[in-house]
């Protein structure tokens, strides 16, 4: 299949919806393989059958189109199932987080509304737990094994017929819920339907250059948009996703996997790239099968991209999104990152976030709205098809973030010559110190060129002078060793005095989320009533 009737089969998917595509993959690919978990290979066609009897299955259960239906797992190839059930039966798909604390889930599963839920293995004894204050919830359906007081998903599969459902999917129709990290407060649903999230999986497949025979290593969690996100472009144009079976990262797992199975692309956050560099003799591996490496949910450390591209070649490309925005927002392709052997100025394009994705409008805003001029730091806004329809169930905060269908992403960053964007910090993020703007971004670019610092946050503490002050928190490699003093001499020969930390802190691992993104309030937290630097 040439790539140019893959052009024009994405663009056609325009029209379509999720539903239409698995059962062209059904048709036109039946023995292809669609998904690898262990031992367990898929094809396109028991794909589409499987679904189609999870469909049967739950409106047997007196599901209704438009209800929501849970999940509440580590990545599984059940979840896969789960989402087809909602792509072609009409009901809302609604990922949890299974690292939650029990008290969180339980406010995620009544604020969703579930009317079903599923469970994996790990989870079974949290939901037991909750299922007296689960209001909502009707059904209870084990993932990888029965369970008492539960229905089990694989004897559900057989029970019910593999014929199409007869279900009638509008574009406009509600298709799924995905939860902000919670890294500034209280998650909240982002609602996509079934146009904008089949919209932004065809430009991500059309700026990846997705295609048949494509084997994509998945990694990253289903429950969380970024992850999800990256494994539809391959499936709709008849690639493979190699689901890995893990609660954390594990490089060495990984790196046997892209040998064994082929990988040619794999979608990583900045930390897993650091364990991955971490590994000896990694020049040694076959790794030749690998043809991309998509890198998001943070910013990435221009000195560790650099080791990354040192050791993997220039197949890294960036994508920039939030929860909200669909997600993606801006890229940075491969192209881009071939400048190693350039000049310092032009090796600056690393430290962006790329240029506005296909379809996506961007702009650069001062707090009145008004654009600002190039080299200015503003908020980043963003329209495009491909953005949440609304906050589930929370239109005041809709209101707040969605202005005349522009995004308001919280963001600040600014746009060169070019129309390259750079994030300098989340506008919450930004610390006043003494009256003056620091950027935890500009700190923490510079801490990383450090040859101790293997981690670090930069972030804003109360102070009695300064109101707020610089603040690091840092891990660091192992083996070395670094003082307060020494780390707040080093940022100073590079940054303006006001920049540099004026305390210091060292700590095992920094607090993050599933995502592998860092929480900056925890680190806050403990200082909130605080008034002298730690110790």
């Amino acid at each position: 299949m040439t790539d140019k009737y893959v052009l024009k089969e994405l663009c056609r998917y325009k029209l379509g919806t999720f539903a239409d595509i698995v059962y062209r993959n059904a048709l036109l690919r039946s023995e292809e393989e669609a998904f690898v978990s262990g031992a367990e290979r898929v094809s396109f066609a028991k794909f589409n059958e499987r679904v189609n009897s999870l469909v049967h299955a739950i409106y047997s259960l007196g599901v209704k189109k438009g209800d929501v239906i849970g999940i509440a797992s580590w990545n599984c190839l059940e979840y896969t199932y789960f989402c087809g059930a909602a792509m072609k039966g009409g009901f809302v798909a609604s990922p949890f987080n299974p690292r939650l604390h029990k008290e969180e889930l339980e406010y995620l599963i009544n604020y969703s509304e579930a009317k079903t839920l599923f469970v994996g293995p790990e989870l079974i004894p949290v939901i037991k737990d909750l299922r007296s204050r689960l209001p909502s919830v009707k059904n209870y359906i084990s993932i990888g094994s029965p369970a008492s007081d539960m229905l089990f998903h694989d004897e559900l599969l057989s029970a019910y017929p593999s014929n199409e459902p007869d279900v009638n999917i509008n574009r406009d129709d509600p298709l799924i819920i995905f939860y902000t990290s919670g890294t500034t407060g209280v998650p909240r649903g982002a609602l996509y339907t079934h146009f904008r999230k089949l919209d932004n999986t065809r430009i991500k497949a059309l700026e990846m250059g997705a295609k048949p025979g494509d084997r994509h290593l998945m990694v990253l969690p289903f429950f969380h948009i970024g992850g999800d996100s990256h494994v539809w472009p391959f499936f709709i144009v008849g690639g493979c996703n190699v689901i890995m079976l893990q609660k954390s990262f594990d490089p060495a797992a990984v790196l046997k996997t892209i040998e064994d199975e082929k990988i040619t692309d794999m979608q990583i956050v900045p930390t897993q790239l650091n364990s991955l560099l971490s590994l000896p003799n990694l020049r040694d591996r076959d790794l030749s099968s690998l043809n991309r490496i998509y890198y998001a949910a943070s910013p990435m450390p221009v000195e560790l991209l650099r080791k990354g591209l040192d050791i993997f070649g220039s197949i890294f490309s960036q994508g920039y999104g939030q929860t909200e925005s669909g997600p993606q927002i801006c890229s940075l392709p491969r192209k881009a990152h071939q400048v190693l052997d350039r000049s310092a100025e032009e090796q600056e394009v690393l430290s962006s976030c790329g240029q506005p994705s296909l379809g996506v409008h961007v702009r650069v805003v001062d707090e009145k709205n008004n654009d600002v001029a190039p080299g200015t730091v503003g908020e980043i806004i963003a329209k495009s098809d491909s953005i949440m329809v609304e906050y589930w169930h929370r239109p005041q905060e809709t209101s707040e973030v969605l202005v005349g269908g522009w995004l308001h992403t919280g963001d600040l960053g600014y746009y060169d010559e070019k129309g390259f964007i750079y994030i300098v910090d989340r506008k919450k993020d930004m610390i006043v110190t003494g009256g003056e703007n620091v950027y935890s971004r500009e700190v923490e670019d510079i801490l990383y060129k450090h040859k101790a610092i293997a981690e670090v946050a930069v972030v804003g503490i109360p102070d009695p002078l300064w109101v707020e002050r610089v603040h690091a928190a840092i891990v660091l490699k192992s083996g070395t060793t670094a003082t307060q003093e020494e780390i707040i001499t080093f940022c100073k020969k590079h940054l303006a005095s006001y920049k540099a930390p004026k305390s210091v802190e060292f700590l095992e691992a920094l607090p993050k989320n599933a995502q592998g993104k860092i929480l900056k309030r925890e680190i806050v937290k403990k200082y909130k009533t605080a008034n002298s630097p730690p110790e």
